[in-house]
Parts: C-alpha cells; structure tokens; sequence
C-alpha cells in the first residue's frame, strides 16, 4: 500500500491551526537562529560606509542644488515673458 503524502497546502493549513503559544514559540527558535547569523560590521567598515555616505549625501545636495537652480532661473525667464506685455 502507498503511504498519502499530505499536499503542501494541508501542511500550511496544518501549520496555522497550531495554538498561539505553539507558534511563538517557534517564532522565537527562528529569532534565536537567525540572530546567531548576525554579524556586526567592525569599526572600520563602519567608518569607511559612513565616509561614503556622507560624500554621496554632499554630491547629492550639490547636484540637486544645481538642478534647483536652472528650474529657476528657466521659471523667472518663462514668467518674467508672460508678465512682460
């Protein structure tokens, strides 16, 4: 005789009707494995990521700035000749 093996959807459903401390459980086993993969950065590559940051937040802000104005200057002179009738 063949054994019946359970469709992958009755094994979630079964998985749901556990009971909620069942479940929080597991939860927690699953926290406490996945936090013993955690890896902290050392202070060097801290340091060397926020340097980069910090040099993109600045190009950003210039380039951004650059942008601004140009829209501006573009917005005086389309007004400055719509309101110079």
């Amino acid at each position: 005789m063949a054994k019946t093996i359970a469709a992958p959807d009755q094994q979630s459903t079964a998985a749901q009707w556990q009971s909620a401390p069942q479940r929080f459980l597991s939860f927690l086993k699953d926290v406490r494995s996945e936090m013993k993969k955690v890896v902290s950065p050392s202070r060097k590559e801290v340091q060397s990521t926020t340097i980069v940051v910090i040099i993109t937040v600045f190009f950003f802000a210039a380039y951004f700035a650059v942008v601004d104005a140009i829209i501006g200057r573009g917005m005086e002179a389309v007004l400055h000749k719509l309101t110079s009738h």
